[in-house]
């Protein structure tokens, strides 16, 4: 039983309003959305129910005491009639939540919370109806170990913080429908004192500071899963630009790594301009990057608009990031057994750029991958485990199925043809592992059945005749 303190009160007084409100039903009509969506690697993560549209985020952050204090302001549309909904929290306190201004009763089991409205919001929780939560929540956010050993959620750099969210970090530093299925808009404003910046995805619309300390407010329009949010702190040395095409472009880079990464950021123009000429139109209003330096974290993100490296990248790495732009950020997996999408196209898009810039042919690429060993653990659609998911095979055995796919097209022009018509038609959405060979077979009208059971599904490594 936990003691009860002061920081305890509001939950009570919102759990008694709450049932006050309710009357002799003992609350709002209707079922509770479901806990968890059932992904394959993550069953318990995201959450039924409803979807949101829209977060609003008003951060204050101290890194040098590690604290965090929160308003998260979630708009969502019901999909059922709900009597209760769920968000995914890791370890932050939750002081208050309301549902339309009305209070709201919390309840928490582990990474769960249970928001329950009282009956006066019935209304707006049936089916099709859009209803606003506000949660509030401080303290310490908590730096978790994903499945794989790697470490995500909040992470102290050597000057600030970065949060990174893939698969499940997301949920370390606000409250949501943690689920790369429901994406939504995002507005986030983070306050840190100065002389820290903070850096979040899609556009900086304000900057102001009020004795010693800046709020940065930046908006992100186009639909974001939470994987993809970010927030970086620190003393970066940035720098705002637009691409000959109008893309607003912005870079925070640790001063430790700045001189490094000079010369390969100021390529993410032309790599924009190369790749929408493979992929399509890039899908988004701005670009960028951000540079923490090589100790704090362990590998690159893709988050949306402004993609994560630890340390000064190369001109590889940097395409494979800005190529998820396409592969994973606008055209987002349905579940996590769709990553290599992600990753086969992000893999796929260096061998490309080697091709047209380095001399090395794509089916020199191929032939490595298809000679290593490490490519053919198991395949790219259905790793063994959640630990898997970062393996291999979803990157570079995904590349090669690109590939076959290229080769069982008439030709090239054909091929890139199905690639941008494949970001066209599930852009700023989801797709999966299923849509996409039902996709490819619509556009090149054949029965793929054997590349899929070979390249795709297959156990072992197939030969390269047929």
């Amino acid at each position: 039983m936990n003691p009860r303190t002061p920081a305890a009160a509001p939950l009570l007084l919102a759990l008694a309003l709450a049932l006050l409100g309710s009357g002799c039903s003992g609350g709002v009509e209707g079922t509770p959305g479901a806990t968890g969506l059932r992904d394959p690697y993550f069953p318990g993560l995201g959450n039924g129910g409803y979807d949101v549209t829209h977060y609003g985020l008003k951060l204050d952050v101290d890194p040098a005491a590690a604290h965090l204090r929160g308003t998260a302001t979630i708009t969502a549309r019901a999909t059922r009639r709900l009597s209760a909904f769920r968000l995914d929290l890791a370890g932050l306190h939750v002081e208050s939540a309301s549902v339309e201004g009305r209070p709201a009763a919390v309840n928490r089991a582990g990474r769960e919370l249970t928001i329950r409205p009282g009956a006066a919001v019935e209304d707006r929780l049936r089916e099709g109806r859009t209803f606003t939560t506000v949660v509030r929540y401080v303290g310490s956010p908590q730096t978790l170990t994903d499945a794989d050993g790697q470490r995500e959620g909040w992470l102290p750099t050597a000057d600030g913080a970065v949060a990174l969210g893939q698969p499940t970090g997301s949920m370390a530093w606000f409250p949501g429908n943690h689920h790369p299925s429901d994406k939504a808009a995002y507005d986030v404003e983070v306050t840190v004192p100065e002389p820290l910046t903070a850096v979040s995805n899609g556009e900086l619309v304000s900057r102001r500071t009020v004795n010693g300390r800046t709020a940065y407010r930046w908006r992100t329009a186009e639909p974001m899963a939470s994987y993809l949010a970010t927030v970086a702190v620190g003393e970066f040395t940035t720098r705002r630009s637009r691409t000959p095409d109008g893309i607003r472009l912005f870079t925070a880079v640790d001063p430790e790594s700045a001189a490094a990464s000079e010369e390969v950021l100021a390529r993410i123009p032309a790599v924009l301009t190369w790749a929408a000429e493979k992929f399509g139109p890039y899908p988004f209003t701005s670009a960028g990057a951000i540079v923490e330096r090589e100790d704090d974290a362990t590998y690159a993100l893709e988050t949306q608009n402004r993609p994560f490296f630890p340390g000064p990248p190369d001109t590889a790495l940097l395409v494979h990031e800005l190529a998820h732009q396409w592969f994973g950020d606008s055209v987002t997996p349905k579940s996590w057994r769709d990553m290599w999408l992600n990753e086969g196209f992000a893999t796929y898009a260096e061998w490309l750029w080697a091709a047209d810039h380095d001399g090395v042919p794509v089916g020199e690429s191929f032939a490595k991958a298809y000679e290593d060993d490490a490519n053919w653990a198991f395949p790219p659609a259905d790793p063994p485990a959640a630990s898997d998911l970062s393996d291999p095979p979803v990157y570079g055995r995904g590349a090669m199925v690109v590939h076959r796919v290229r080769l069982a097209t008439d030709d090239d022009e054909a091929f890139f043809a199905l690639v941008r018509g494949w970001t066209e038609k599930y852009r700023h959405g989801n797709a999966s592992t299923d849509d996409f060979t039902a996709y490819v077979e619509r556009r090149t009208g054949r029965d793929l059945t054997g590349l899929w059971d070979a390249w795709l599904r297959g156990g072992s490594r197939p030969p390269l005749e047929g």
